[in-house]
Formats: structure tokens, C-alpha cells, sequence
């Protein structure tokens, strides 16, 4: 004999896993969290924030962020362009602060990848032993004005997008899309990795800057706003940034020499879809960074993760 003897209607305040068995029509799904997840006296300091002081440093971070207009400038190695991995062995990785005894494996390969690829070990176990040593220093990509994807880590000789702001000058900075499968930003580094960033750093970096240095800066929003319109939405669907960016750089990029490099970048332009997406994250941390230090202002200007932290 059932226990429920009329018509079942569930109210659900977790999450909407806990009721998938019940149709739909029975279920009235809560949008509720613990304010400050649970924390009293955050929430209280939280609800000080509402007010004309707070609403007012906002429009004002907001206002800047709308007013860059990001430039695609450059294609420099790192440790020519960003501050502060020019010296020494330095590795910069996605995420907030971590030790990189406790980073997530996809890392802690990027990071083996990315030793071996500036020839500071033979191999991957070297390349750990001094990892977890210190002898190579490691710090978050947001700290030297770069964006990391993934596991992404830079390497100072590794080619990275310039995003420039034209009107005061700063710039952000973010690594190459190496493509899909076997990649540095998942966390693979056998030779295939090794081999493929190597041409990215000897080929298609210097081919695209010099491109660059004759096309003249690429608008960033412009691009992404005639992407957006066609499908695009600037991470995982990229087919048409790239393809619009392709299509105003190739004349360019066809009539340098030696021909063999430019027919192999354009080729590499042509079979990576998601080529633009890394060209979205230096701009839109170039955007974000003009809000940062609006007193009073409760805008987040930075959110990242890297498997184990998140910031």
C-alpha cells in the first residue's frame, strides 16, 4: 500500500539532480543558496554594500571596462614583452597561488611540458625533481598581466598575443591556441607537444608578428562583434573569429618569405578553429584590469581556476 495516496507535488531547495526522477510538472525547483554560504556576519557586511556609494564606484569600473577597445599589436616571446619572467627560470601557470606539489596532474604536466620545451631538463623526471625543488619558480599567469587556459602554462620563450590598450598604453598578455588533442594546456608533453610549440615558437610567432607589424593592429571588439554575430560565442565556438581573422591577415601573411613558413602558418590557421579564443581572453583581461583599484567598487575584475584552487 503506497504511502503518497494523492497526486505528488515536490518542492526542491537543493540541487535539481536530487528530484531527476520526478516529472517535471511535480516539481517547483527553489533558486535558494545560503547567503554568504552560511557565513552571518559576511552576509550582514554584504548587505551594507547595497547602496548609492557602492552603485555609484560601480558605474564608474563599469564605464572604464567599456571604454577599451583591445588591439591585437603583437607576437613577442614572453620574456621580451611581459614583466617580471625575463630573469631567470620562471613558469607561469592558470589559477590562483598554489605549490606546485599540489596542483592537479593536467598541471603538473603542463609544467613538465613546458621544462623540456626551454631545455632546462632532458627529461620528465628532471624536470619534476626541479619543479618540486624550486630550482624553477612558478606564479599565476594574472600576476604578470596574462591569461593561462586550462592548464596553460607560459614559458618566458613562448610566443604570446599582445593586447594593447591605444589610449593609455597597457597591455595584456596570453599564450598561443596550440589547437585540440594532444596539447601543453591539457597537460600533455611527449615529443609530439615538444615538437609542435617548438615550430609555434621558430614559425608561426615570428610569421604572425611580422604580419602584424605590416597589417597594423587588429580590433579586437570589432572582431569578436562580427563573431558574435555570426554564431561565435568566444570560448568554445571560435569557427568564425578565426575565420574572419584568417581572412584579413592571409594576403599579408601570403606575401612573406621564405613561402614555406607562411603556407604552413596559413595551413595551421586553416585545421585550428579555436586559434581566436586565446585572442578573447588577452583582450577581455586587458578590459577587466581597467577596473581594478575603483574605491568602493564591488566589481570582480579576475576569476580563475586551476583544478585544486579557485580565485
Amino acid at each position: 500500500m503506497s504511502i503518497l495516496t494523492d497526486e505528488l507535488s515536490v518542492i526542491n531547495a537543493g540541487l535539481p539532480l536530487i528530484v531527476e526522477g520526478v516529472p517535471a510538472a511535480q516539481v517547483t525547483q527553489l533558486d535558494w543558496r545560503p547567503p554568504a554560504f552560511g557565513d552571518a556576519d559576511v552576509a550582514r557586511l554584504a548587505l551594507t554594500l547595497d547602496n548609492e556609494v557602492t552603485d555609484a564606484a560601480n558605474a564608474v569600473a563599469i564605464a572604464k571596462v567599456h571604454a577599451v577597445k583591445p588591439q591585437l599589436t603583437r607576437i613577442r616571446p614572453a620574456r621580451e614583452v611581459m614583466p617580471g619572467i625575463a630573469e631567470g627560470r620562471t613558469l607561469l601557470h592558470a589559477g590562483p597561488p598554489i605549490e606546485v606539489e599540489r596542483m592537479c596532474g593536467p598541471m603538473r604536466g603542463a609544467l613538465i611540458g613546458a621544462t623540456l620545451f626551454e631545455g632546462w631538463a632532458d627529461n620528465a623526471d628532471d624536470a619534476l625533481r626541479m619543479l618540486d625543488s624550486g630550482e624553477i619558480a612558478v606564479a599565476p599567469c594574472h600576476h604578470h598581466g596574462a591569461v593561462g587556459p586550462m592548464a596553460g602554462v607560459i614559458a618566458p620563450s613562448m610566443p604570446v598575443l599582445v593586447a594593447t590598450d591605444l589610449d593609455d598604453g597597457r597591455q595584456a598578455f596570453a599564450s598561443l591556441n596550440e589547437g585540440l588533442g594532444k596539447v601543453l594546456r591539457f597537460g600533455a608533453y611527449d615529443s609530439e607537444v615538444i615538437t609542435r610549440l617548438t615550430w609555434m615558437r621558430d614559425v608561426l610567432g615570428p610569421v604572425l608578428d611580422r604580419t602584424l607589424e605590416k597589417y597594423g593592429p587588429i580590433d579586437v571588439t570589432s572582431l569578436i562583434g562580427q563573431a558574435l554575430s555570426m554564431g561565435d560565442e568566444g570560448h568554445n565556438r571560435n569557427v568564425a573569429a578565426t575565420s574572419l581573422l584568417a581572412r584579413r591577415l592571409a594576403p599579408t601573411i601570403a606575401e612573406l618569405e621564405p613561402n614555406s613558413d607562411s603556407v604552413a602558418v596559413l595551413a595551421f590557421l586553416a585545421g585550428n578553429d579555436h586559434f581566436a579564443l586565446n585572442i578573447s581572453m588577452a583582450a577581455a583581461k586587458l578590459a577587466l584590469d581597467a577596473a581594478i583599484g575603483v574605491e568602493n567598487s564591488t566589481l570582480v575584475t579576475a576569476m580563475a581556476r586551476n583544478g585544486v584552487e579557485f580565485g
